[in-house]
């Protein structure tokens, strides 16, 4: 396992506007009140855990079955496509207004990770040794819990510096393409992981 990289890639996520940070300072502007962007950090971040979850669960189970240079090269070919993908075609899907619940929020982050590959990006972080296959599961939720642990603090700081300190206007005048950084890295991290 490498800690430093789970933990890296959570605060990459972190920082990404679409991962949640900017939807929480959206929702405490809309209400007027800074706890409108705390009540919404906590399932932001529980939907994206839900996500990475889901990701090496699942990739543990496909592990039993499919040997390990098969699987390297279906997670290469998975990133790097779903990354030439999101160069290719960038715009978020549009949704209705900004009244959303708990649940909501959750089911969103969930998507929203799901959809930019945020779990598949962790697969080639979180290769098991064979002799602690018997502990997979186990590794593999602290590698979840690392890794959205790390999102969650990059997420609340960035959250709380824009909504207090900065403001929206710094994003209308300061902006940079964070999807297409996000479709690269996509690309970049398929590659890496045919020569890893």
């Amino acid at each position: 396992m490498d800690w430093h990289a789970i933990a890296l890639l959570g605060a990459f996520h972190g920082i990404n506007p679409g991962m949640g940070w900017l939807f929480a300072v959206a929702l405490g502007l809309q209400q007027g009140s800074a706890r409108g962007v705390w009540r919404a950090l906590p399932p932001i971040a529980a939907g994206h855990a839900l996500s990475i979850g889901a990701v090496l669960a699942g990739a543990g189970l496909v592990r039993i079955v499919v040997p390990a240079g098969v699987l390297t090269l279906i997670v290469s070919a998975l990133l790097t496509s779903m990354g030439l993908f999101r160069l290719w075609r960038h715009r978020h899907p549009q949704f209705g207004g900004m009244q959303v619940g708990v649940r909501d929020l959750v089911v969103w982050s969930f998507l929203m990770a799901t959809a930019h590959g945020a779990g598949l990006m962790l697969l080639p972080f979180n290769c098991h040794d064979p002799a602690l296959a018997t502990n997979a599961p186990a590794l593999d939720a602290i590698a979840a819990a690392v890794h959205t642990a790390a999102y969650f603090v990059v997420m609340t700081a960035t959250a709380w510096l824009v909504y207090r300190r900065l403001g929206l206007s710094l994003l209308r005048t300061a902006w940079f393409d964070m999807d297409r950084v996000w479709a690269a890295a996509l690309v970049v991290t398929g590659l890496v992981v045919l020569w890893k």
